[in-house]
């Protein structure tokens, strides 16, 4: 399994990986993927400090994301001018289950666009992204646990025992923490 951010194509399908880590800072990740870093918190609750998107929000984004991807390509495929588009998504916690949403609602709207043709673009999103319906099938979700090689054992404990990591010392590119 690999440990940094990429994707590939091996003919058989493609395969993205995202890479997150602990920065130093409690409640706060770096996220990596094949050409992008950006931070995430964890929420307030959980000891985080919830100014940075939280890891629900990154789901539900990844939704609207996809959604607004496929619309657009099929608006323009059949040559009609989509002009303004949105997707809302949003999820509601299950209260009595904490570890999953009760449910995950996408509100799509179309400015210029009728609600015939609306439906038709609609539908193309949800046959087509994987996103969608992984969440709405229920996909495989496997975890390994891997273990660290020397070198990256001594590499993570070295800086151990220096304190905390202010916001403005994180590292650039290729993020290696002391």
């Amino acid at each position: 399994m690999t440990t940094e951010a990429v994707t590939t194509d091996a003919g058989d399908g493609e395969v993205v990986s995202v890479t997150g880590s602990t920065i130093g800072l409690e409640g706060r990740f770096l996220i990596s993927t094949a050409n992008n870093q950006f931070i995430t918190d964890a929420k307030v609750a959980e000891g985080g400090p919830s100014q940075a998107v939280r890891a629900g929000e990154l789901l539900l984004s990844a939704l609207a994301s996809c959604a607004l991807s496929i619309i657009q390509e099929h608006a323009q495929e059949r040559g009609v001018a989509l002009g303004r588009a949105r997707v809302t998504a949003l999820f509601k916690r299950d209260i009595n289950d904490s570890t999953r949403y009760a449910y995950i609602r996408l509100l799509v709207r179309f400015d210029d666009v009728d609600t015939e043709l609306g439906a038709q673009l609609v539908k193309e999103f949800t046959d087509r992204c994987p996103i969608y319906n992984t969440l709405r099938r229920g996909g495989i979700v496997q975890i390994e646990i891997e273990k660290p090689d020397e070198a990256q054992r001594q590499h993570a404990t070295a800086g151990r025992g220096k304190g905390r990591r202010h916001e403005s010392e994180i590292p650039s590119p290729p993020y290696f923490f002391p």
